[in-house]
This record gives structure tokens, C-alpha cells and sequence, in this order.
């Protein structure tokens, strides 16, 4: 399987397209709106096939739906309200669904120099809440978190750039994304100090190829992959400072189908800690496969 996804990724980026049509400038204009949007969470849902280290599950789904708010179009400046929400069914006897993880959030996006430049640099902050909604003790009696009714709770804040572009070879926008975390100790329970991380470094490289000129008309994206990592720098679980159980990473591949409007299909690979609210301490290696949203249009 690793060889194919080596060929899949060579293809990706590297097969030059044999279309001599031009792609028209007006296409390749990039809005802050659509900057912001393409580097907000992704609205997804899985279907009951994952490969690895997860509980069984009917589907995970990420609900995360974007509220701009700005004064005019052309505005440097812009927020984003995200009201995000992960649920996950259990495969399990009447199907529950445990302590979903809420992640209400506010964005604010700022584009920096010339607006009708192909290289943009945006930068970003972000104020959020994570939290599982229970109010259950932390720990059960054998000593093991609670997972089922414990209560989880922490805010933290966002800081960082993106640089967005566009290859004219490669006919595809690319992202780059690198931020901080932070998660002061006074904005979490007590019971996560030590053992959550508060201090994490998040890169995120992004690539949406469009379709081939000839198709341009459509003006949506015919795949892209996505790739993300984050480095857990605080002292947690006495990790030794490079150990590397802290980091996480993963690889989501899209494609859009022509049959298809509004959503395609997308495959994830993913390993680290579980980002599921209570759940973080376990570990997941795990292939997922789905259906995703696609809305924006270039």
C-alpha cells in the first residue's frame, strides 16, 4: 500500500499537465474569505470501515459550519465564528454516542500587502473552548480516567501565518500554515496538568489541484491533499523532549467526482494522540474513509 501511495503522491505534484489551454487570470484570483475558509476545519463525516487502533464506530462526524464577519468584501480584515462540534456513534449496543467534543471558536484573519498579488501572507488568531459537556469525576474508582462521564474543559488561543500561492505548472493553490498553541494552565482543569498538552507547535501544508483548463469552467476543485503535524513541547507524561509519542500527524486525501455537488470522498491517514476531548491519551493509528463538503468555488 505504501508504494502506491508514493506513486499517487509523484502524480500529484509532479505530472505536468499536457492541456495548453490558459487558465484565465480572473480564476485565480484568491479572496481573503476563501483563504480563511480553506484553513478552517473541514466538515466531514466517516463511513464504519476504519483500519486500526480506534474503538469500533458507525461514523465520526465533524460538524464545523463558518459565520463570517466582516465590513465589506475587499476587507483586509475578517472573523470567522466556527461553532464546531465532533460526535462519534459507538458500534455498540444502542449505538451511543459519548461526550461529543465541542470547540466553539473565533477567528480573525488579517491580509497583509498587495491584495492582487499571486503570494499572499495572511496572518491569523484564534480564541477557542474545548470541552465534552459532562460534569463527571475525572477518574473512576481503579484509578483510570473516566471516559464515559469525566469532565473535560480547556481554552487556548492561536497564533499564526499562512502563505498561499498559486502554480500555474501544477494548475493547483497552495497553502502553508504554521501556528501556536497555547492552553494556559489557569484555562484548564486542574486534572489536565501534566498530562494534556498546553504548548504545541501546528504546521498544515495544503494543495488543491483544480481540474484541467479545458474544464476550468467549474471552477472546483478536483482533489487535494492535505497534510498536518503537531509537536507537543510542554512537559507531559514525562516524554523525554524528543521522544516521538508527541508527535501527531496526519494525511487526508480528497477527490470530487463529477456526479457529485457539494461533497466528495476523502480518505485520512492518521497517527497520535486521540483529539477526541476526554480521550486524548490514547493513541490511534488508524486509515478512515468518508465523505466531506466541498463549497468553495475559484
Amino acid at each position: 500500500m505504501r508504494k502506491y501511495f508514493y506513486i499517487f503522491i509523484l502524480a500529484f505534484f509532479f505530472i505536468p499537465s499536457t492541456y495548453s489551454q490558459q487558465i484565465k487570470n480572473d480564476s485565480l484570483k484568491l479572496e481573503l474569505i476563501k483563504i480563511a475558509l480553506i484553513n478552517q476545519s473541514d466538515s466531514y463525516v466517516t463511513f464504519p470501515t476504519d483500519i486500526g487502533a480506534i474503538a469500533p464506530l458507525l461514523f465520526e462526524a465533524n460538524v464545523s459550519p463558518s459565520f463570517v464577519i466582516k465590513k465589506r468584501k475587499d476587507s483586509r480584515l475578517m472573523g470567522v465564528f466556527t461553532p464546531q462540534i465532533i460526535i462519534r456513534m459507538y458500534n455498540e449496543y444502542s449505538y451511543p454516542v459519548r461526550t461529543p467534543s465541542y470547540i466553539p471558536q473565533l477567528t480573525f484573519y488579517y491580509l497583509t500587502g498587495n491584495k492582487q498579488a499571486s503570494k499572499k501572507l495572511t496572518l491569523f488568531g484564534r480564541i477557542a473552548h474545548h470541552s465534552n459537556g459532562q460534569d463527571g469525576n475525572f477518574f473512576n474508582e481503579d484509578g483510570n480516567i473516566n471516559l464515559n462521564t469525566g469532565s473535560f474543559s480547556t481554552n487556548f488561543i492561536e497564533l499564526g501565518f499562512i502563505n498561499s500561492s498559486f502554480s500555474k505548472s501544477l494548475n493547483a493553490f497552495n497553502f502553508f500554515k504554521s501556528s501556536i498553541e497555547l492552553h494556559p494552565k489557569n484555562w484548564m482543569i486542574r486534572n489536565l496538568h501534566g498530562v494534556y498538552s498546553g504548548f504545541r507547535w501546528k504546521n498544515t501544508f495544503q494543495a488543491i489541484k483544480l481540474p484541467f483548463p479545458n474544464l476550468i469552467s467549474e471552477k472546483r476543485p478536483a482533489i487535494s491533499l492535505k497534510l498536518e503535524t503537531t509537536w507537543m513541547f510542554d512537559a507531559i507524561n514525562n516524554l523525554d523532549t524528543f521522544n516521538i509519542n508527541r508527535l501527531n500527524a496526519s494525511l487526508t486525501i480528497y477527490y470530487h467526482p463529477k456526479f457529485l455537488e457539494d461533497i466528495g470522498l476523502f480518505v485520512q491517514f492518521y497517527h497520535g494522540n486521540d483529539y477526541y476531548n476526554i480521550n486524548f491519551q490514547n493513541r490511534l493509528d488508524i486509515i478512515r474513509f468518508g465523505l466531506m463538503t466541498e463549497i468553495l468555488r475559484f
